[in-house]
Order: C-alpha cells, then sequence, then structure tokens
C-alpha cells in the first residue's frame, strides 16, 4: 500500500480497482487481493461494487498527512533493508552485519544508489519533524551564538532552529555528496546569508569556533570507539563555554518496553558496532571525550536531547 502510494490515489475519495490499478500502475486482479486484505486491517473500506475509500487508520500512509508513516514503511521494504531484517539470525550468529557483508557501510551504499538514498532522506527529514520542532521550542541559544550541526545532511534541523532564532549563525557540516544538498535546502529557506556549509570527515575534525554543537542520529551508527573519536573532535573545536546537544534515542536502563529497543536491533542489523544507549552509557561515552552529560529531555516518543557540557 505504501510503495504503490494506493492512500494518496484514494485521497480524494473512493476509487474502482480497475481505475487505482490504472493510476498507480499495478495489475488489477492482483491488487483487489491485495484490497481485501488492506479492508480486513482497516486501512480501506468498501465503497459500492469493487471499489474501496480511505479510513482514518489508511490516511497515515497519506504522502500528505502531518503524521505520515508512508517514508517509514517504504523504507522498511526497501531491498536492501528488507534484506538485513532477514538476515537478522546470520548476524546474531556470527557478531557481524550480513547487510554491511553484501552492501558495505550504509551510507556509502547510500552514495551509490540514488533511489535508496532518495526514499532514505525523505524517511529521515520525516522523523525529524517531530523532534526539531520541539527541539526549537525546549532549547534554549544564547541569541548570537553560532550552531554547528554536524553530519547535519539537507539541513532541515538547522533551518528550523534559525527560523526560531534569528540571530543565530549556522554551519553545516557533512560529506561532500550532501554538501550541495544542503546549500540547496538553506537557500530555498532564505538562510544563506546566516549559513556556511562546510564538508568533510568527521573522524579528521569538525568546523571550530561554534558556541552550539548539534549531533542529530550520529552517534548511533557507530560503535563506542568511533563515537568517542567524532565527540573528542568535537570537544576540541568548540568555544570555551560552549556546549554539545545530541538528539539520539535514550534507551532505560533496566528492562522497561521501549520503542528504542526494536530500533537498536534495526542497528544491529544494519551497521557494525551501531548501537542504540542508554543515559548511562552516554554518560560513560561523553566523559571519555572530556565531556558531562548535564541533561536529558525526552522530545517524542523515539527521540530525546543530551545536553553536553565541557569537563
Amino acid at each position: 500500500m505504501a510503495e504503490l502510494g494506493l492512500a494518496d490515489h484514494l485521497a480524494n475519495g473512493p476509487l474502482d480497482t480497475a481505475e487505482l490499478a490504472r493510476r498507480c500502475g499495478a495489475h488489477a486482479p492482483s491488487l483487489r487481493r491485495v484490497l481485501r486484505e488492506l479492508a480486513g486491517m482497516d486501512l480501506v473500506r468498501p465503497a459500492g461494487t469493487d471499489a474501496h475509500d480511505l479510513t482514518a487508520k489508511g490516511t497515515a500512509l497519506r504522502s500528505d498527512v502531518p503524521d505520515s508513516v508512508r517514508s517509514s514503511i517504504r523504507m522498511l521494504g526497501e531491498e536492501s533493508f528488507w534484506y538485513a531484517i532477514g538476515m537478522l539470525p546470520a548476524t546474531v550468529r556470527e557478531g557481524s552485519s550480513a547487510f554491511v557483508k553484501r552492501y558495505g557501510h550504509l551510507y556509502d551504499h547510500l552514495a551509490k544508489n540514488p533511489a535508496t538514498s532518495s526514499m532514505f532522506d525523505e524517511y529521515m527529514t520525516r522523523r525529524a519533524l517531530t523532534f526539531t520542532v520541539a527541539l526549537a521550542k525546549r532549547c534554549s541559544f544564547p541569541s548570537t551564538a553560532t550552531l554547528v550541526d554536524v553530519a547535519g545532511g539537507k539541513g532541515h534541523i538547522l533551518a528550523t532552529v534559525l527560523h526560531a532564532n534569528p540571530q543565530m549563525r549556522g554551519i553545516l557540516f557533512d560529506l561532500e555528496h550532501v554538501a550541495a544538498h544542503a546549500e540547496r535546502t538553506l537557500a530555498a529557506e532564505g538562510l544563506s546569508d546566516r549559513t556556511e556549509v562546510v564538508s568533510g570527515d568527521f573522524f579528521a575534525s569538525v568546523p571550530p569556533g561554534g558556541d552550539v554543537y548539534l549531533l542529530a542520529s550520529v552517534l548511533h551508527n557507530w560503535d563506542d570507539e568511533d563515537a568517542v573519536k567524532i565527540m573528542r573532535n568535537v570537544r576540541r573545536a568548540m568555544n570555551p563555554g560552549g556546549r554539545v546537544l545530541i538528539l539520539e534515542v535514550v534507551l532505560p536502563d533496566d528492562e522497561t518496553p521501549h520503542l528504542g529497543k526494536d530500533i537498536d536491533l534495526r542497528m544491529l542489523a544494519i551497521f557494525n558496532g551501531g548501537t542504540e544507549r542508554s543515559r548511562e552509557e552516554y554518560a560513560v561515552l561523553l566523559g571519555q571525550a572530556d565531556l558531562t552529560l548535564s541533561d536529558v529531555v525526552e522530545l517524542s516518543a523515539d527521540a530525546s536531547l543530551i545536553e553536553a557540557v565541557p569537563r
């Protein structure tokens, strides 16, 4: 349903199976069988002879609704991600990711496959919407601060923070093939005069002179040794009195059920060493980089803001 865009096609009212199949490029008899199952799941409902309409639950699979889950469902079903989860038993047996063995590191794989990369970018942008707005509202920034968004992607988080803090300036730092996308995003947001886009490798260094360094969904991609390398480079680069903001899933320190534990298994499947961490694990990690964890604020069901300051 997500991949074919059925919810988008049904957004304006019911369609018969033949017309829906024509619009989404599907084989009508096969689609009819899918619709029968979707009706049983309360995602569509019958609307006349051989026609279906969208239900309230099915609306979540539209691309244009605020809480759309279409991009996340599509990402889970993407060929390489599907392979990663299917091969999870092998990954657990061997202690190394079957995904990495077949496709290489995720970001190298995305760089070589534009269609998958585009799908992944849409998913990450959608996922970030909720906690990005919460970050801008709940976190106070010095009015004239420079925010360095480390591995900032296309720049949507940086743009949101800068719009909420009109005196601030921003630096977006990412790999060279990502930087051009970020420049276009920030220009479209009218922020070119308040931002700089810098390309490089955060294992070597990050741009110096920032008052606030933001790492959003970065550290969970790496094992402890590599995560500490990144944080040490941030610690060296920051201005005196600066701080670090880390947007990640923070697991409970006990066996309490948590969405992050499901996400952690996906990290296990896709990365060698990538992991979600608890508050205590982040505190230890930051300590090794000469930083002190000062606060953790939950922003949404699957994201928290970790604040750290120099020791």
